[in-house]
């Protein structure tokens, strides 16, 4: 069986149907009962519910999602320091990954699913004044990357990044793995970061870097589709990637909160998909019927 992050690399090239991403795990996890609070939010799952985790994998996998992400997206040291367990920060980033793993295998059995190891912000994704100075950025995000990789990941997601600085400082750490890294940020209305930062300028600063893919996430479906076309027109050929956040769990920023069916959530990826978009899943709020509704969309891999 060809290795996961070979299959995606070659899948993001081969011009065939867009590779299907998991949804919202955060999300999910309330759905099921599970107290996400602050301050470890979604990474208390892994001390609290680890069968958990692996049935909300599974449950992706047999939707049909060809990439499943662990959830690592607060198991950074930073994180998990608050809630006294950061000497665990490299146990719990692997036994993520482990989680997803045989959620995969239990709901694509035979199938190549990758396992993505989240790579999130420092602190909160939607307060880029919060972004911490470079020296710590550096090292921080490279012993995130470090532990990712060493956990079994088949490929790195840095996601929801809010300023360029910060997307810079962990994709290069990423990078600097040797694995396959998706690299994404988080944007308003206008095509711009919440930092106010253009996307063709955070473009132009992570071409260089080598991720194998670029794209759009955690941003409500009314503005993403303005953020992956100034991507598309900055990054002519490279490979893009688009999950939207469909969920109740930013009001304070007066996003829409009401339920998305999968039918519109479907209509949207078919836009981005249009505009090349070669991974398309989910964030907040997306879950297992709306990534079934997507692979109905994009086609059989």
């Amino acid at each position: 069986m060809t290795a996961p992050g070979e299959y995606v690399l070659r899948r993001l090239r081969d011009g065939g149907p867009p590779l299907l991403l998991d949804g919202g795990t955060g999300a999910e996890l309330p759905r099921r009962g599970i107290r996400t609070p602050p301050p470890l939010w979604s990474a208390w799952a892994l001390v609290t519910s680890p069968t958990t985790l692996r049935s909300i994998a599974k449950d992706f996998a047999a939707a049909g999602a060809e990439i499943l992400t662990a959830n690592t997206f607060r198991s950074h040291w930073r994180n998990l320091r608050l809630g006294g367990l950061g000497d665990r920060t490299e146990e719990l980033t692997a036994k993520a990954i482990a989680l997803a793993r045989e959620g995969a295998g239990a709901g694509a059995p035979g199938r190549v699913v990758a396992i993505a190891g989240s790579q999130a912000p420092l602190e909160d994704c939607y307060r880029p004044e919060w972004v911490p100075k470079d020296a710590v950025l550096a090292s921080e995000h490279e012993r995130q990357a470090r532990a990712l990789a060493a956990g079994g990941a088949d490929l790195i997601l840095v996601e929801t990044m809010n300023t360029i600085r910060e997307s810079v400082a962990a994709t290069r750490a990423a990078v600097a793995t040797g694995l396959p890294v998706f690299s994404c940020v988080v944007c308003r209305e206008g095509a711009v970061l919440f930092s106010g930062e253009r996307v063709a300028d955070w473009t132009a600063a992570l071409r260089p870097l080598g991720a194998a893919a670029l794209g759009i996430n955690c941003t409500r479906l009314g503005a993403i589709e303005e953020a992956l076309a100034a991507l598309a027109a900055a990054a002519p050929g490279v490979p893009l990637v688009a999950y939207a956040n469909i969920g109740e769990s930013e009001p304070v920023l007066g996003w829409d909160s009401s339920e998305t069916p999968p039918e519109r959530y479907t209509e949207a990826a078919r836009g981005w998909i249009g505009l090349g978009a070669r991974v398309v899943g989910g964030c907040c709020g997306v879950f297992a019927d709306h990534i079934a509704a997507l692979r109905a969309v994009a086609g059989p891999p």
